[in-house]
């Protein structure tokens, strides 16, 4: 009996600490689907032999309303969403749920730094902004022949 007791004691401990930790940061999301304000867009960051690879998740924005740019080690995408009716941007609208973010959006990611500013290529297709940067030669893996 004694050890049940000890146990529920506890949980209610790690709930009392989790608690304490979401409110230190803001909170952390509900749901896996609901997401902190200002976390659009999703990204996905990854690496070849070659280039970084960055892919903007940015559903709802055209190309020409995105800004993508470099400075001193920090990649930065920009750009505005736009709302789809009248009534999602106003403040008399009773809202239960919102899972579209509209408004002005903006994501930093520093790169490493075998990243070559000078050769990055953006392009935007199907709702994805896709961003390569090409890692400098002397980053990249190469074989040694041994005599």
């Amino acid at each position: 009996m004694r050890s049940s007791y000890l146990q529920t004691d506890l949980l209610s401990e790690f709930d009392r600490l989790q608690q304490q930790v979401a409110s230190l940061f803001g909170g952390f999301p509900s749901s896996i689907r609901s997401d902190r304000y200002g976390s659009f867009p999703k990204l996905n960051v990854g690496t070849t032999d070659d280039a970084i690879e960055i892919v903007a998740f940015v559903p709802g924005v055209k190309s020409d309303q995105i800004d993508v740019s470099i400075d001193k080690g920090l990649l930065t995408i920009s750009g505005e969403r736009q709302a789809l009716f009248a009534n999602e941007e106003s403040d008399d609208a009773r809202r239960y749920a919102q899972e579209r973010y509209a408004g002005s959006f903006r994501r930093t990611i520093e790169l490493p730094a075998n990243a070559n500013p000078e050769q990055v290529t953006a392009r935007c297709s199907n709702g994805c902004l896709m961003v390569t940067v090409a890692k400098h030669e002397a980053s990249k893996p190469r074989a040694i022949t041994v005599q």
